[in-house]
């Protein structure tokens, strides 16, 4: 026994000698080079600085220049001298800029950003000049001590003139001699600091060989005294133990290795059952069982009867978007970034004590307890509408969504966790009915809301194939001659029981619910039949059927091959079928819109957009999403008799159109008024009350047989 105490020893000691001598001759060589290694530093460093400098001056005179030249166009078109004045002078007050000149199309002076601008209305002959004046696009030119970016001011592709900055090369070097001192400053820190640890770490290693005669006197008992400890933590319960890993070939360091091996994977096997248990996997937040258990706690312990716990339920609008046209990475990243906004929003607004759990899916909730929960519930939720909907840019393009909130209070709504919750989410989903991107308190009223909103999704569910369900037909007519060209095809609920369900109500059920995606075809489909046998009437003519086409059919990717076998069963031709979008629904999505339209466009279906000029696009939208048709929305048409500027907005978008060659519908024609205003400005279709009220199919074939 005492042979192997004395090869324990004898080992450790030498080990010990051998790796602090080769520490030491380490740390020797480290300091020699140490000098040399500042040398380097700096001289990469100066080359650094300049180099950073002169891009920074580059970027900073090219993007000043540009704003300045964007935002001289009206004043200079206008001849506004005293804002051109201003801007200039405003620009020349920059720390950077040694200079601005603002010349004309011509290569006249028109500001100098000096008070009496001496030299106005002559032409500018430095060196620089000649090559400024040529420029078409932003020009860099170098001196000595200036370096000069000129950029043309443009209204469209008129030249109205352009404008040189020049940036201070000398004080830029002022600034790079001043930051090359910090630099070697900062170097003889760290070669100090890099000088003290390696005296630090020999003065280590000797201390060390001074306790290695100790250390292997107790390699025997202490490690066995460790393991007799850590078994009996580890029957308790306690898994976190933590022993000494011993790198001896003994019988008693290969028992240390084997137990502090399996107590980490019991202890790690411990941490991962408990995270899966009440943590989000994707966020990191508190699950659903961890914030159930922690808002039990919270409301068993409220001292008394005037403290509050509020609840915010938040769920992302249309998250399913990103996910069905970016894929589900793309949707996990927009997940991420917005619980890093709503951290934010919870530090500034929910107090300590706040929690944020994640229920999965795109729905969190928030649970607040300090202070006035109530008041911070409001601060918190004004706060996430307005940071939620900010745009996401994602994959090189901007995404926009939104978040609709529920808010709950406790006691003042439910005595339990249970029906905290649901009123939670009552109030989020009537956030979502309210039009979404806002915020709503849970009310008893809601209760019964959800109640008639369930009751008339389970109705709607199985209505078509009822006979409930059925087709009308809203004519539309060329306004040159007022003859019928084709129709819109409207759905109508006729329920047994509660009679008429308007459109703007069961509609809007089937969106939120879904079953919109399954209504949409079999109404396609019947449209398309149904057109298709107009023709076999005597008189009948070959009319075009407008079919509309909600955004979750055009979210879902698969329009175009719904539309494809509908024509292909029905035996209509493409020609005849015009399939109509919303405005909002291309805004919300335009690449996704922009590729089905092209598949549409080669079936030869065409494409209208519909209440064009609600979603306040601008017609810009139309070189990206192009269309055949556009639909002016009825409230233009209402007002143009009344208000002069929906008259003149109707006009410009009817002259626009025509421009670009897409044809102008006008719905909710009610007066004949209307319609002259229309025709004289050459609006292609239109359809309203006043030209037809929607027609069943057989009232449709009885018009089409009366026709001349």
């Amino acid at each position: 026994m005492s042979k192997m105490r004395f090869g324990l020893q004898a080992r450790a000691v030498a080990v010990m000698g051998v790796a602090l001598l080769v520490v030491a001759i380490m740390v020797g060589l480290w300091l020699a080079r140490l000098g040399s290694l500042q040398t380097e530093v700096r001289t990469l460093g100066g080359q650094l600085i300049v180099s950073l400098y002169d891009d920074q001056a580059q970027r900073q005179g090219t993007s000043l220049a540009s704003d300045l030249a964007q935002a001289l166009v009206n004043p200079m078109y206008y001849n506004d001298s005293e804002q051109v004045a201003q801007l200039v002078r405003a620009l020349k007050a920059q720390p950077l800029v040694s200079y601005v000149r603002v010349f004309d199309a011509q290569g006249y002076l028109v500001h100098d950003g000096s008070e009496t601008v001496v030299d106005y209305g002559q032409r500018l002959d430095d060196p620089l000049a000649e090559k400024a004046f040529a420029a078409s696009d932003t020009l860099l030119q170098r001196t000595d001590h200036v370096l000069e970016v000129t950029v043309p001011v443009l209204l469209g592709e008129q030249r109205l003139g352009g404008v040189r900055v020049g940036m201070d090369l000398d004080r830029m070097r002022l600034q790079q001699a001043q930051a090359g001192a910090r630099l070697d400053s900062g170097i003889e820190v760290v070669s100090r600091r890099y000088l003290y640890t390696g005296l630090g770490l020999l003065a280590g290693l000797l201390l060390l060989t001074v306790v290695v005669a100790v250390y292997v006197q107790r390699t025997l008992v202490h490690p066995v005294r460790a393991l007799v400890a850590a078994a009996r933590r580890m029957e308790q319960g306690d898994y976190e133990v933590e022993l000494s890993v011993t790198r001896s070939n003994d019988e008693i360091g290969e028992l240390v290795r084997s137990f502090a091996t399996m107590s980490q994977a019991i202890a790690r096997h411990d941490r991962e059952v408990r995270k899966l248990a009440y943590t989000d996997a994707l966020t990191g937040l508190a699950n659903r069982l961890a914030f159930r258990q922690t808002l039990e706690a919270r409301m068993a312990a409220i001292p008394d009867a005037d403290q509050r716990l509020a609840l915010l339920f938040v769920d992302v609008d249309d998250f399913k978007r990103v996910n069905d046209t970016l894929g589900h990475e793309a949707g996990d990243e927009v997940l991420l970034r917005f619980v890093e906004r709503i951290k934010t929003a919870v530090n500034l607004y929910g107090g300590a004590d706040s929690l944020l759990a994640r229920f999965g899916g795109d729905e969190f909730v928030i649970l607040l307890g300090d202070g006035d929960a109530a008041t911070s519930a409001l601060r918190l939720a004004e706060e996430l509408v307005v940071e939620l909907s900010k745009p996401l840019s994602l994959s090189g393009r901007d995404v926009f969504l939104g978040s609709s909130i529920g808010i709950t209070v406790f006691p003042d709504d439910a005595n339990d966790a249970t029906g905290l919750l649901k009123n939670g989410d009552i109030a989020m989903y009537q956030a979502k009915l309210a039009g979404k991107n806002c915020y709503r308190y849970y009310s008893r009223a809601m209760d019964h809301a959800v109640e008639r909103r369930v009751h008339m999704e389970q109705e709607l569910r199985g209505a078509w194939e009822r006979g409930e369900l059925h087709l009308v037909y809203q004519p539309i007519y060329r306004t040159r001659d007022r003859r019928l060209v084709g129709v819109e095809v409207l759905l109508r609920w006729q329920h047994p029981q509660l009679g008429a369900i308007p459109p703007s109500v069961f509609i809007q059920v089937a969106e939120q619910s879904g079953l919109i995606e399954q209504l949409g075809p079999k109404v396609l489909r019947a449209a398309c039949m149904e057109a298709r046998r107009w023709e076999m009437v005597p008189g009948g003519e070959q009319l075009f059927v407008s079919v509309n086409v909600s955004p979750r059919e055009l979210r879902n990717g698969d329009l175009s091959d719904v539309v494809v076998a509908c024509l292909a069963e029905s035996g209509l031709p493409a020609s005849r079928l015009h399939i109509e979008l919303t405005e909002t629904a291309v805004i919300g999505d335009e690449m996704l819109a922009a590729s089905l339209l092209d598949k549409l466009h080669r079936h030869g279906v065409k494409v209208w957009l519909d209440d064009f000029g609600t979603g306040f696009s601008g017609l810009s939208h139309l070189r990206q999403v192009p269309v055949d048709g556009v639909k002016i929305d009825k409230s233009f048409v209402a007002d143009m008799q009344r208000d002069p500027d929906d008259l003149a907005l109707t006009t410009a978008i009817i002259a626009m159109c025509h421009a670009l060659g897409i044809t102008v519908v006008a719905e909710g024609i009610e007066q004949e008024a209307q319609f002259d205003l229309l025709s004289q400005r050459s609006c292609d279709l239109a359809q309203g009350y006043w030209l037809s009220r929607p027609l069943s199919s057989t009232q449709l074939v009885a018009l089409l047989k009366t026709k001349d």
